[in-house]
């Protein structure tokens, strides 16, 4: 979804948000802030899962899940998931027996009953006190496989299941502005801010999710706002303005924590490692998204 500049302009003036502290930042003080915000902890990381050679429908095992949660544990407080079947249901129970709180979600498409399958793991896990937050579906109205009616019956179905249990779905800010019936079932908005992908400059980019925030923010109704995906890649070709790299990676990071700090939004960056199976669909970005690389080693 493309942005009208002066638009964006307008709204952050309105706003009066000083975002030069953020963004007037050098190099050095990037890669000094990048290690201090990791050891003071962010909110949260999307979780990463599969290793090398792996892709969705792999099984995978409790040790690789146990092993990366360990590699995150010092650094975060939330871990978000994406699917409740195929050996994701291992990771909520690990990730509490660390500490970690839990966003788990249930993968939903077109397939109606592997989406009652992944519906039915949720509020098992949930009933089971390994769910924090649930989140029924992410980018399914983005990717046109569900409409906004058949996704409302999914979410009514889990929070008549969970009532003790906050319950929303994930997309991309706009979704929650162009479907308000989203919006209204949920119990809290969990929106997708990726300035990248809507190919704004570095330098721009801080600005831009601000705006995207406050417009899920200006549907939600007074229900809590969080950020569930945001990043930026570390390599590969660049999409309009936007341009990867390992210091731009770092860069984005210190200035999205710092502001959602200040703002007290609470957010799950994306994403902890990188996995090569994500080529397939983003391109060659999308095998390098993570603070960590594909062997898990922290991009310093």
């Amino acid at each position: 979804m493309s942005i009208n500049i002066n638009v964006l302009q307008q709204y952050v003036a309105q706003d009066a948000i000083d975002f030069a502290q953020y963004t007037d930042l050098s190099n050095d003080d990037i890669r000094s802030l990048f290690i201090e915000i990791l050891r003071q902890k962010v909110h949260g990381f999307c979780f990463s899962l599969y290793e090398e050679g792996q892709k969705p429908g792999d099984m995978v095992t409790e040790a690789q899940i146990r092993r990366r949660l360990n590699i995150l544990q010092p650094y975060c407080s939330w871990i978000r998931t994406f699917s409740c079947t195929e050996g994701n249901e291992l990771i909520p129970k690990l990730a509490k027996e660390l500490g970690f709180n839990t966003l788990v979600g249930a993968w939903i498409g077109k397939d109606v009953e592997k989406n009652q399958a992944e519906v039915e793991a949720l509020i098992a896990l949930a009933e089971q006190g390994l769910v924090d937050i649930a989140a029924v579906g992410n980018e399914v109205l983005y990717r046109n496989e569900l409409s906004a009616e058949a996704l409302c019956v999914q979410i009514e179905q889990v929070k008549k299941a969970i009532p003790h249990i906050p319950v929303g779905y994930v997309d991309a800010y706009y979704q929650f502005v162009q479907n308000r019936n989203i919006s209204d079932s949920c119990d809290l908005i969990l929106c997708n801010c990726y300035p990248y992908w809507e190919g704004t400059a570095i330098e721009d980019s801080l600005s831009h999710i601000h705006q995207m925030y406050q417009q899920a923010l200006s549907v939600s109704n007074g229900k809590k706002v969080i950020i569930t995906e945001t990043g930026w890649p570390s390599q590969g070709l660049n999409f309009k303005a936007a341009y990867p790299s390992n210091e731009n990676t770092k860069r984005y990071f210190v200035q999205f924590q710092q502001w959602a700090k200040a703002l007290n939004i609470d957010s799950f960056y994306f994403s902890s490692f990188d996995e090569s199976w994500k080529i397939g669909d983003e391109g060659d970005v999308g095998a390098y998204w993570g603070l960590w690389d594909c062997a898990e080693q922290l991009k310093v």
